[in-house]
């Protein structure tokens, strides 16, 4: 087997730890292969952005007509006549009129009542769950999305197949055995500024040779960036926000098209995160909504413009929902269900699954009914093209959520 070969193999099975997760699943090695040649014969990509704090999807998609909501929220309830309406029960918040623009142009798909069985309360092990997909700490190696790159990537291939654009830390979610996920601010920083040079005769060298190889494919990327890193988000059309600025980033990644499979951006502010409001919940919340909805429509018009809105998926996820309950300090409790919303030209738009119950709660929270683990499996294996059992270590259906 050939150099190229062996590595190309260790980093795609992401060594023994993914091997060993995904123990008792038939012809592993053949299927962690074959989803490998799939992924690298796709173009698609994925960006998912983290709403670090536990959401409010009840006052995000605000079931308005429903008595339990009301009588619930004496201060945080918002009045039907400001929402934007996309049922005859439902409404976005009213600083999320991008979102209805998006929904109507069915680019925007709601999955309702999104969450996993014995939910973690807690912000630390809630974003392990969802960070490792790995709900009943079974020892997953690194991220979900660290075990897709290393799926992924291939020695001879373009590029890092997973990036995180932003401000905070790189997310767990993005940890990888086999394959460097960086972690970036601007496009800037991945424009080489001196360039070491090795030689152009041959070699019989593979080392060489190999940094040879890595050294083109790091000059050819540079001149794709160079030029985008210096676009103006102002003049694409972007707001001011940190979230729109790191997309702004992402779209610039993509128009490069230097390999780059998976992005991950994040609101919130990391830590606890923005969207915990525990006091205070009103003003905060519709701030961070305004930054979410207007930043992701700007990154869809700018999709649009390039050509690449067809190939792209952004994905929002938060670590848990709220109560229905409001507290004594206008804010809201940790609490379960919330929904998961999913943006890109190959969806089939619409609601994905009923509005949980208000009335069949558990500690003031609705009940999920739909694993998250599913939306993964569907962004994974129906839009990326990976094996998603290799991925998540056990088989979840994929959800009806993307055209043909």
């Amino acid at each position: 087997m050939p150099t190229s070969r062996r590595h190309f193999l260790k980093a795609s099975l992401g060594a023994s730890a993914l091997a060993s997760f995904a123990s008792g699943v038939p012809g592993f090695l053949a299927r962690a292969l074959a989803a490998a040649q799939r992924a690298q014969e796709r173009d698609t990509v994925l960006v998912v952005v983290q709403l670090t704090g536990g959401n409010d999807g009840l006052n995000t998609v605000v079931p308005f007509t429903d008595d339990v909501y009301g009588r619930s929220r004496s201060t945080l309830r918002l009045p039907a006549a400001t929402l934007h309406r996309i049922s005859a029960d439902l409404g976005f918040h009213p600083d999320m009129k991008e979102f209805r623009g998006l929904f109507d142009e069915e680019l925007l798909s709601i999955v309702q009542g999104v969450g996993y069985p014995r939910q973690d309360r807690d912000h630390d092990g809630a974003m392990r769950a969802w960070h490792t997909a790995d709900c009943e700490a079974r020892g997953a190696p690194g991220g979900w999305l660290g075990r897709a790159a290393d799926l992924a990537w291939n020695v001879d291939g373009p590029g890092v197949p997973a990036a995180f654009v932003g401000s905070i830390p790189r997310p767990f979610g993005l940890s990888a055995e086999a394959t460097v996920v960086p972690a970036l601010r601007s496009l800037e920083e991945l424009v080489l500024r001196e360039a070491q040079e090795h030689g152009s005769s041959p070699s019989d060298n593979p080392l060489l040779e190999h940094v040879r190889a890595v050294d083109r494919r790091a000059r050819s990327n540079s001149l794709r960036l160079e030029p985008l890193a210096r676009q103006d988000s102002g003049a694409a059309g972007y707001p001011s926000f940190s979230l729109a600025q790191d997309l702004h980033q992402a779209a610039r990644l993509i128009e490069a098209d230097i390999g780059v499979r998976i992005i991950y951006c994040e609101l919130g502010g990391g830590g606890i995160g923005g969207f915990d409001n525990h006091a205070n919940q009103l003003g905060n919340h519709c701030a961070l909504l305004r930054q979410l909805a207007e930043s992701v429509a700007a990154f869809m018009r700018d999709l649009r413009r390039i050509g690449a809105l067809p190939r792209v998926l952004l994905m929002t996820f938060s670590e848990f929902g709220r109560t229905v309950s409001e507290n004594g300090r206008r804010g809201t409790g940790h609490g379960e269900a919330a929904p998961l919303f999913l943006v890109g030209g190959g969806l089939k738009g619409g609601l994905a699954g009923p509005h949980p119950s208000l009335t069949d709660l558990v500690d003031d929270a609705p009940k999920h009914h739909t694993d998250f683990r599913r939306v993964y499996a569907t962004v994974l294996e129906k839009w990326l093209g990976f094996d998603a059992r290799a991925v998540l270590g056990e088989e979840f259906a994929p959800l009806d959520l993307l055209r043909p």
